[in-house]
């Protein structure tokens, strides 16, 4: 089959605006470029390698939900769903790596047009990419940005793949280095580049990176032309939702410290200074989880157990006594409803025997006069 050799807008902010959505923003975009200003936030690291597992638990506090809703399955892991127009869901690590792995076990959303991706990037724009377009069951696409290059779109690659990628969970693997750059599907190297094979290095992507997950319409109608080619033709929303899963991700960083620093503005890997000490990534994956109601109860001091199990002997009493006297008024009034309802039936039954004495005397004759 003919494939397309066009990958549009990986550097840009919007991928479109209507009226009837929010603004779709792309997986790949960066709010501080170092290339323009030696004002930027410093990088913090990961310097660590660190499995998250989505069908356990939710993502932590080492990532941050940029755009839309992430569901979780215990069976599927985490569901990035576009159920209408204008829907991006993403996830971005608040951790970056300099050299490393990225490891995704993921079945690729369903639907013409719709885009499921795996992203390394840096804030000056460095990238490197898996991309598998919803309507194409027989190839996936990997791909790199050097500072946000686009003056051609030759860098991407189609991998013929024996598999449907949306029916099932595979393993795409990225491995960095500042030497060369390799992507894996299900443990087979699919991909190598060199660095010296991106524009003589000056397009190899080399400068901290950090992880971005998400699915985008890269069919929408509002799109231009080359992106909707690209993405496989119109993306029809009513035969949604389409949804892409991931079951877990791994991040190795292959560089230690605290954070990563922009020496200068040249985007080189030589200007990266690594900031040394505990990264906050470790610190939270290292953290205690929290502690049960048993594990808290087992560290009270003796003292304190007793205070609780005294308090809570002085509100079993009261809760008791309030019972009691619940149901001594409950019971009070019944007795009360009771007499008067003794009454009323009494009442009643001399008014009935009173109406038959009547009605045996013909006291009640009908009247032929109107109303």
């Amino acid at each position: 089959m003919s494939l397309p050799t066009i990958k549009p807008f990986l550097a840009t902010l919007a991928l479109l605006s209507t009226h009837l959505a929010p603004p779709v923003i792309a997986q790949t975009w960066t709010s501080c470029n170092p290339l323009n200003t030696t004002d930027c936030p410093t990088n913090p690291a990961l310097s660590t390698n660190h499995t998250w597992d989505f069908t356990a638990s939710s993502a932590d506090t080492t990532w941050n939900i940029t755009a839309g809703e992430i569901k979780y399955s215990k069976i599927s892991g985490a569901h990035f769903t576009i159920a209408r127009r204008g829907d991006a869901p993403t996830m971005k690590s608040d951790f970056y790596i300099f050299g490393g792995e990225l490891e995704v076990w993921m079945a690729a959303a369903t639907g013409t047009g719709v885009v499921s991706s795996i992203v390394l990037q840096s804030e000056d724009l460095d990238e490197v990419d898996w991309e598998i377009l919803g309507g194409n069951a027989t190839h996936v696409q990997s791909n790199y940005f050097g500072k946000g290059n686009t003056t051609s779109y030759d860098r991407a690659i189609w991998h013929p793949s024996s598999f449907s990628p949306q029916d099932d969970f595979h393993n795409y693997t990225t491995r960095w280095t500042k030497d060369e750059i390799e992507w894996y599907i299900d443990g087979a190297s699919v991909r190598l580049l060199k660095s010296a094979e991106a524009n003589g290095g000056k397009n190899f992507p080399q400068t901290p990176m950090n992880v971005r997950l998400g699915v985008w319409a890269g069919g929408d109608e509002d799109n231009p032309k080359d992106t909707v080619d690209w993405a496989g033709g119109e993306t029809d929303y009513g035969d949604g939702p389409f949804t892409m899963r991931i079951k877990s991700v791994r991040v190795k960083d292959y560089s230690e410290g605290k954070e990563y620093v922009y020496g200068d503005m040249t985007g080189s890997w030589e200007s990266i200074e690594i900031v040394p000490g505990i990264s906050t990534a470790i610190e939270i994956l290292n953290a205690p989880p929290p502690l049960t109601p048993s594990q808290r109860w087992n560290r009270l001091s003796p003292n304190a157990k007793i205070g609780v199990g005294s308090a809570a002997g002085v509100t079993s009493v009261a809760l008791i006594a309030l019972a009691a006297f619940y149901c001594v008024r409950q019971r009070k009034a019944g007795k009360r409803e009771r007499a008067i309802a003794d009454l009323a039936y009494e009442s009643e039954s001399k008014e009935l025997s009173a109406y038959q004495m009547q009605m045996a005397k013909g006291g009640f004759a009908v009247s032929s006069r109107p109303f």
